[in-house]
């Protein structure tokens, strides 16, 4: 047994029994109550979730298993991964271990290459990673132990398995579906020897500098996992609750992190961005940058990468990406665009009595930074985002299945039972 699995074993056994006494004593305690604007407003606030992963309160931003983001930049994604599963930071053994097991899995199966390599040529590139990790069901570990009849208690060893596989993995796939979509060249051999993030950028085969190692570093722990009840999350962990392995639900997810209003918006943010340099020719001033402002809500948009559905504070995200632009390329138009920006919107938005949130979200500056590096593929950035939350979706799952949590089945109601309710 791994290390890693080890600790889970040890860590479960008292996960379990505190749910336990936790059902035992206040099974009929009342955590929330629904509204009509909830319903009608995608449940909004409604809290009916577990999810020790991670919490994002409106005021702090991010917290994984207790810490703040903020304590975290510093870390790699394999520690972040290691945190998310079991709650606590590796020691340098367990970072070892579990970085072995990783390298070990990394190699993709030929046939995945044969899929991807038969889809449309103007396929999206999340329609190919979805695509790519879906045709890969038949090496579910939890799928094979399943139908050979997996103890209920045991669920969690199988999922670990294939989380594993599937972080181990998806690097590679995401780097090749670069390098097949956008023309790049050969499809590039994931290396034993390279970390997570260092053969990602290796593979990408676009610019192997140690700064860019450093951003995607960066990028792909700052996206790693954003509480249970966001599309991508709940898409996961509803199709999984159904004993779905991880490749059907993981996928079912990705395609909800597809969407404009979710893993989409850093594209549409750094599209915005563009337009503006390219009409004033240049990085606009803030006067230029107020005329903006206005003139796009006037005209009944959304700035976009401000405003956030939970946070009523900056973005640590963004803080943190705004912090790396500064330290390395502080006067790059694009870049500077967004500081600017972030000097204006906030003042302006303020003016607007509805808005809630005037800050940053973390998609106001990530696609910025991608630019920069020479990833200016809008349409793939949505796929780095997807490697960096496999993370956070595949840990998630592992401790349902770990607290043997049943399937996701809420209720719901008619109109007609609105009506009656509200008359």
């Amino acid at each position: 047994m791994t290390l890693l699995a080890d600790k889970l074993t040890k860590k479960i056994d008292d996960w379990r029994r505190e749910a336990k006494d936790l059902l035992e004593i206040g099974q009929d305690k009342i955590i929330s109550e629904v509204s009509v604007a909830q319903i009608y407003g995608g449940m909004r606030g409604i809290r009916a979730l577990i999810c020790d992963t991670s919490r994002v309160p409106q005021d702090e931003g991010l917290i994984i298993r207790g810490i703040r983001l903020n304590e975290l930049v510093d870390k790699t994604p394999e520690e972040i991964f290691f945190l998310l599963l079991t709650g606590d930071l590796p020691s340098t053994e367990e970072l070892k271990q579990l970085s072995f097991e990783i390298k070990k899995r990394k190699n993709i199966p030929a046939y995945v290459w044969d899929v991807l390599k038969s889809m449309p040529k103007d396929s999206h590139p999340m329609a190919m990673l979805g695509t790519a990790i879906l045709v890969m069901q038949k090496e579910s570990v939890f799928a094979e132990k399943y139908e050979t009849g997996l103890k209920k208690e045991d669920y969690w060893k199988a999922t670990l398995e294939d989380a594993l596989n599937i972080v181990a993995k998806i690097p590679a796939i995401a780097a090749g579906i670069y390098r097949l979509k956008f023309n790049k060249g050969d499809i590039i051999s994931p290396d034993p020897e390279m970390d997570w993030t260092g053969d990602y950028v290796h593979m990408l085969g676009i610019n192997n500098s140690e700064d860019f190692k450093d951003l995607m570093r960066l990028y792909l722990v700052a996206h790693c996992d954003h509480e249970g009840g966001n599309v991508s999350a709940l898409t996961t962990q509803t199709i999984n609750s159904a004993l779905s392995d991880l490749y059907y639900s993981l996928s079912g997810g990705f395609n909800g992190l597809a969407g404009p209003l979710h893993g989409l918006a850093n594209q549409e943010s750094l599209k915005w961005i563009i337009e503006i340099i390219e009409k004033f020719g240049g990085t606009p001033t803030h006067d230029q940058l107020r005329e903006i402002v206005w003139e796009t809500l006037k005209s009944g948009k959304v700035i976009p990468g401000y405003g956030h559905a939970v946070l009523r504070i900056t973005d640590p995200r963004f803080e943190a990406f705004l912090n790396f632009g500064k330290k390395h390329f502080p006067n790059d138009p694009v870049f500077l665009t967004v500081s600017r920006l972030f000097e204006v919107v906030p003042v302006e938005l303020k003016k607007v009595e509805k808005i809630k949130n005037p800050w940053p979200n973390v998609d106001a500056a990530s696609g910025s930074l991608l630019y920069y590096y020479g990833l200016k593929e809008f349409s793939y950035y949505t796929v780095v985002f997807a490697v960096s939350r496999s993370l956070g979706l595949t840990a998630q799952a592992v401790v349902n299945r770990a607290m043997l949590f049943p399937i996701i089945r809420p209720k719901s109601i008619t109109t007609r039972f609105v009506k009656e309710l509200v008359s």
